[in-house]
């Protein structure tokens, strides 16, 4: 019983799911630090006031509700969206676009007997089977 719990647990996809975790725990503490301790004040700047709106309620008929708390929570939300963003998914994305070149795309065709595409130089059908004559590709006209 526990062999099979330990071989469960060596797996590859497993380890590495569980260090993505842990370091997107320790990402998401940096950019909260980040964005409580620059953005948010900053915000405060622009509109006025402290940059903590958690003191912000609105009392209708006698009971009070504290929006401040969501907008505190709300322009963190947006700022860390920013800033993942701008500082990880765009750098990221054009890295990879310069330094992993997509591969050429492999012409294609139909399958004459399930219509399925399949490479032009094909000579069987990978979901059917049939044999197909490969087309002569013409080299540089």
């Amino acid at each position: 019983m526990l062999k099979g719990f330990r071989d469960f647990m060596m797996r590859g996809n497993v380890i590495d799911m569980a260090v993505g975790v842990v370091i997107g725990a320790a990402f998401t503490a940096v950019v909260t630090g980040f964005v409580s301790a620059f953005l948010t004040p900053l915000v405060g700047v622009v509109v006025g006031a402290a940059g903590d709106f958690s003191s912000y309620t609105a009392t209708i008929l006698g009971v009070k509700f504290p929006y401040g708390q969501f907008l505190n929570v709300l322009i963190a939300f947006f700022m860390t969206a920013a800033v993942l963003y701008f500082c990880v998914v765009l750098p990221i994305t054009k890295a990879t676009a310069k330094y992993l070149p997509k591969k050429p795309k492999t012409p294609m065709r139909p399958c004459p007997e399930c219509l399925t595409e399949i490479p032009e130089a094909a000579r069987r059908c990978s979901a059917c089977t049939a044999h197909v004559d490969p087309l002569t590709v013409s080299a540089g006209v």
